[in-house]
This record gives structure tokens, C-alpha cells and sequence, in this order.
């Protein structure tokens, strides 16, 4: 327990000295603003573009639907993106430094090495996008009207479990590879394959990525049924930890 505490110290210090909260929480707060600004004044942006003034009275007067669905795609689009993008070098880069070697140079846990990293950004990405949700949240109030608070937060919430998803599978690429660009390659390649299964009928609605609509569709009369996604999201966050730890276990650093 004690390895574990000063490994997650030592990732929340590596966090503030690279300033990855920051940019990430600042990427995410500017989505999450602009969510509920963009479904309001997209018939205003649309009169800026030269013959844009024909379209604009073609779109309907914007809801709090529009600003819902803005929010979704928005938040959940680059949180996959940078849960790729800042894990594909958490245990790759350190292999390739050497920093890894140093660190375990003593008999420590080598899963409680991992797991640290994997705890770390899962609760790094929890509150930026928490803050970001009730950003949005407050925009999309003065904007349109009230949506109710705890669907709202409920979705957020599955859209964490969901970029959680794609953290553990690239931390397990990254374990797997001693090359970034190979870790977050074929991470990429594996969200992808996720997002075209998830849209076939039946089998999509036991997707990771189906936790998604299921958030969304707190704001409708007749919500779906996502508790099978997101007992496979569970199943493929251990997974992938248990198969990154195993293989950690056994490398030559």
C-alpha cells in the first residue's frame, strides 16, 4: 500500500511538472463551453459565410436537445483522443529513457508501477471533465433552460468510464511496445474497430461505447438499458490491466 502511495505521489508530481492536468483540463473546459454556445448561435455563425444567409433560415430554432448532443459529441470525442494521446508513453517512454529500470531498481511492486499510472489519469481525467461538465452545464442553463443535474452529471460520468476504457487499453499497448507511436497507433486502430462494432445492431449495445448513448438518453422519456456495456467496460478496463501487469512482470527493462 505504502509503494502504491508514493508511486501515485510520484505521478500527480510528473502531472503538475509537465502541466498535463492543465492542458487537459483546459481542453476540456473550452469544449465543454463551447458545447451549449455553438447549438445557440449556429444560425448567426452560418450568416458569416458568404451565401451562408439561405442555410441559416433552413435550421431550426436551436433546444436544449441541440446543446445535449453538442455537449456528447464534443466531450466524448476528444477525451478519447487525449486518453490516447497522454498514455501512450506512460510505461513505453519510461522503457525507452531507462526511468523505468531506475525506478524499479528496488524490489518493488511492479503492478502497484502500473496500476499508479493507470489510477493517476483515470482521476486526472474524472475531474476535468467533471469541471467541464458543469461548465457546460451552467452555459446550456442561461442559454436554454434547466436540464436536470443528475442526468447531466450521469452522463459525464459515462463518458469517463468510457475514455477509462481506451486509457487501460493504451496503458496495455504501452506496456506491450517499447515505441509510443506503436502504443498509440494501435490504440487508435482498436477505438475505431470499437466505434464500427458498436454500430451494428445488437451486438453495439454491448460496446464500451454504448455507455455513451446510454448517458444520453437520460434526457429522454424512455431511457435504453446500458448496464450490459458497461459491465463489458468493466471487464475490458481489468483485463487489460491484469494482461499490462503480467506482461510488465515478466519484461527485461
Amino acid at each position: 500500500m505504502n509503494t502504491m502511495l508514493t508511486f501515485l505521489r510520484k505521478e500527480w508530481i510528473e502531472q503538475a511538472r509537465t502541466s498535463r492536468l492543465i492542458i487537459l483540463g483546459v481542453v476540456l473546459v473550452f469544449f465543454g463551453l463551447s458545447s451549449p454556445l455553438f447549438a445557440k448561435f449556429t444560425p448567426q455563425i452560418l450568416t458569416l459565410v458568404p451565401g451562408g444567409e439561405q442555410f441559416a433560415g433552413l435550421v431550426p430554432a436551436p433546444t436544449v436537445t441541440d446543446a445535449i448532443t453538442q455537449y456528447v459529441k464534443n466531450i466524448n470525442q476528444f477525451s478519447l483522443f487525449l486518453a490516447i494521446l497522454l498514455t501512450m508513453g506512460m510505461v513505453a517512454q519510461e522503457k525507452e529513457k531507462g526511468t523505468a529500470a531506475m525506478m524499479l531498481v528496488k524490489p518493488v511492486s511492479r503492478t502497484a508501477f502500473l496500476l499508479a499510472k493507470f489510477v493517476s489519469l483515470s482521476l486526472t481525467f474524472l475531474a476535468a471533465m467533471l469541471v467541464s461538465g458543469l461548465a457546460a452545464y451552467y452555459y446550456t442553463v442561461l442559454l436554454f433552460s434547466t436540464p436536470d443535474l443528475g442526468a447531466w452529471l450521469g452522463l459525464t460520468v459515462l463518458m469517463w468510464v468510457y475514455a477509462v476504457v481506451i486509457i487501460a487499453i493504451t496503458l496495455l499497448f504501452s506496456t506491450l511496445f517499447r515505441s509510443q507511436a506503436a502504443a498509440g497507433g494501435l490504440s487508435f486502430g482498436v477505438m475505431l474497430l470499437l466505434s464500427v462494432i458498436g454500430g451494428l445492431p445488437t451486438l453495439g449495445e454491448y460496446m464500451p461505447g454504448y455507455v455513451v448513448s446510454w448517458g444520453a438518453s437520460f434526457f429522454t422519456p424512455n431511457p435504453v438499458n446500458g448496464w450490459p456495456a458497461l459491465g463489458v467496460s468493466l471487464v475490458v478496463i481489468a483485463a487489460c490491466l491484469i494482461a499490462a501487469a503480467t506482461r510488465f512482470n515478466r519484461q527485461e527493462l
